[in-house]
């Protein structure tokens, strides 16, 4: 599970490691400490005159589903399972159509003690300056805005996760 990560890599950069177009939105500044509902930048790819291109989104860490009567539920869901994505009615319509990348310098997992404790473990790439966490995003209305306010539409997004498959599963 991700709950926290690092994002510090200049927004120049990030364009020119995938390969993105252009930028959509303010992009946060640099974070040794990304938390869940910050906004985060993310990577998806989309028709452009006929041709795929990529584009730098800046978006809500936390899946609010279309279908969501307010924003609290993006709380929840930071993180989807990869196996059971298809089941979920949360993430089910993103999966299908609205997956993207979540640039990251590194992420931390906790490792527990015997004694009840966690340990902050960062972990990181030693031959990538960049990672890409799999991910879903999602565009919520806010029903309370009317409809012509530029406010109304949030991009939110959530890290797909899955079992470990190294020795890295010892830190969980």
């Amino acid at each position: 599970m991700c709950g926290r990560y690092v994002m510090s890599k200049a927004t120049g950069d990030l364009l020119s490691y995938f390969d993105a177009k252009e930028v959509e939105g303010t992009p946060p500044p640099p974070n040794w400490n990304v938390a869940p509902t910050q906004s985060v930048p993310i990577v998806a790819e989309r028709l452009d005159e006929g041709s795929i291109e990529r584009h730098l989104l800046v978006a809500h860490w936390g899946l609010v589903p279309s279908w969501a009567k307010d924003i609290k539920i993006g709380n929840k869901l930071i993180n989807a399972r990869s196996e059971s994505i298809l089941e979920k009615p949360s993430f089910r319509k993103a999966a299908v159509k609205r997956r993207g990348l979540l640039p990251a310098d590194g992420y931390y997992e906790w490792q527990k003690t015997g004694d009840g404790k966690k340990i902050p473990n960062y972990l990181y790439s030693e031959k990538e300056p960049v990672l890409g966490f799999a991910g879903l995003y999602e565009w919520w209305a806010d029903p309370s805005l009317p409809e012509d306010d530029p406010n109304r539409w949030l991009l939110s997004c959530t890290v797909l996760t899955t079992t470990t498959q190294d020795a890295l599963g010892h830190v969980i």
